[in-house]
């Protein structure tokens, strides 16, 4: 069985999948540049099964393989699997869904925190030599009083400038309730924030409880949360399902997270938002395109935006995660047993 592995991996984990036949290791696996198509036709041509993370698998390079029986993507949605041309063959196609749901998670947590307390805004300020003071500088204490350990007070202090919100006693809207948002949802409810869910997947009796309240639009999310935070797929539904109108039903102290996809919101008119402090501001992982560009708003000009390079799911755990995902289904496909991360055509 030659296995064609080009997926970044756990190399602990993998260790048993020498055991199912000869994989070869080749392109991302090993630190290279994602494959150009007629490359991968030509490495693939003997291959039985294919794993990767990142590599185009087109419909040119599936019948180019003619033994091939089992194709896998180590990614949440498949988006670079050829579902029709894998399907025409009956070649089955491996996900890994809940691979990085806790990383996208805890980092969503984190870039609410970021921005409602200007935690980057504090860091930038301190290395650029703001706010510190004199090393040659001595404080005193006055007879009868203790040390007081306080920075400055004055109007344009850092106590005053970076001045934020705490998440406790606030409502958190959250976009899309699976994998990731629940567990947004967990992390957020230990922070005493309330909970208003918008997912019209979900029925109210799978999620409501005390502090956790299903709406039925959109809008009624909008107009009501702290904080909205967003944890949908890319769909024809979902596509700009953030638009103008929505975004101006928001509070003016209220916050906007994106750690999903740049395609569910109207960036332009987010932007509008951010410009006019017609919200309070916002923080993204993900944008409209990657990498966002070097003259973006987001770089060059808002001051009320936190922003990541689409670094939400990048933790060696989820490396850990996928590479037993699917090392687990590979085994469970050779001794003919029921898949358990089967993407459905």
């Amino acid at each position: 069985m030659k296995i064609f592995f080009t997926a970044e991996y756990n190399e602990e984990e993998l260790k048993p999948l020498y055991e199912m036949g000869d994989v070869v290791l080749d392109g991302w696996a090993l630190g290279l540049p994602k494959m150009e198509e007629d490359e991968l036709v030509k490495k693939t041509k003997d291959a039985d099964i294919i794993i990767t993370s990142y590599d185009d698998i087109t419909r040119r390079v599936i019948e180019g393989a003619p033994n091939l029986k089992l194709i896998a993507c180590t990614r949440a949605t498949p988006v670079n699997v050829d579902m029709a041309a894998a399907k025409e063959r009956g070649i089955p196609v491996l996900y890994t869904p809940g691979r990085n749901s806790d990383s996208t998670a805890e980092m969503t947590i984190g870039l609410m925190l970021s921005i409602a307390r200007k935690i980057p805004m504090a860091y930038k300020a301190l290395k650029e030599g703001k706010y510190t003071g004199n090393p040659d500088a001595h404080k005193t204490t006055k007879e009868g009083l203790k040390a007081d350990v306080i920075w400055d007070m004055k109007m344009d202090a850092p106590y005053m400038v970076f001045k934020g919100t705490q998440l406790k006693g606030k409502s958190l809207g959250i976009l899309g309730y699976g994998s990731i948002g629940r567990r947004v949802g967990h992390i957020a409810r230990a922070f005493g924030m309330q909970l208003l869910i918008y997912d019209p997947y979900q029925g109210e009796v799978d999620i409501e409880e005390i502090g956790i309240r299903k709406v039925n639009t959109v809008e009624e999310l909008m107009k009501e949360s702290d904080f909205v935070t967003c944890h949908m797929k890319v769909t024809p539904e979902t596509t700009g399902i953030i638009s103008k109108e929505r975004i101006a039903l928001m509070k003016p102290t209220a916050y906007f997270i994106n750690a999903s996809r740049g395609a569910i919101l109207d960036e332009e008119a987010l932007i509008e938002a951010l410009r006019e402090k017609r919200i309070a501001g916002a923080a993204f992982d993900v944008y409209a395109s990657e990498p966002i560009a070097s003259n973006h708003p987001y770089v060059t000009e808002l001051d009320n935006v936190v922003i990541t390079p689409h670094i939400a799911g990048a933790t060696n755990d989820v490396l850990v995660n996928h590479t037993k995902q699917i090392v687990s289904d590979v085994r469970r496909f050779l001794n003919g047993e029921h898949l358990l991360y089967q993407y459905r055509y």
